[in-house]
């Protein structure tokens, strides 16, 4: 399990608008790294559109966001266009990011079991290293959970 601490691992992947996204090109700002189930769910929307709604607070703390599920780059333009996201969305079809930070498991919903992302944010510093990590997120009120941690 990725600790705090940790470099953070790299990766190299394309966002809703087709643009690549790599986390190095980050180097020397801090990232919120967050891991989300599926676009246009109740709590994956919430929570984006909380982020959306405090990226002033976030920028001005010098805070990028990027948000990573195996959602594809067409869903993810979908949920950007719908909720006027301002943050890349990564899309993680082949599972490598989710699995490169470990939140990618089984889990369980309504007594049924299936294989699918944690909901986790990873707060990674100006050097690539992890100096928070987020797992009891607070959808609806998640960018006063990065501001307030990350202090």
């Amino acid at each position: 399990m990725l600790q705090q601490g940790d470099k953070a691992p790299g990766f190299k992947a394309t966002d809703q608008n087709g643009n690549t996204i790599q986390l190095e090109d980050y180097k020397g700002q801090k990232v919120a790294l967050y891991f989300y189930p599926k676009d246009n769910t109740p709590g994956c929307t919430a929570q984006a559109c909380n982020l959306r709604d405090n990226t002033e607070a976030l920028t001005s703390r010098g805070i990028a966001v990027i948000g990573v599920s195996v959602d594809d780059e067409k869903s993810h333009k979908k949920f950007e266009d719908k909720f006027q996201l301002n943050f890349p969305l990564v899309a993680d079809t082949d599972q490598k990011i989710v699995n490169d930070y470990q939140v990618w498991g089984l889990k369980k919903f309504m007594g049924k079991e299936y294989m699918g992302t944690s909901r986790t944010t990873f707060l990674i510093n100006e050097q690539g290293i992890i100096e928070h990590i987020i797992t009891k997120v607070d959808t609806k009120d998640h960018a006063r959970q990065i501001l307030d941690t990350w202090q």
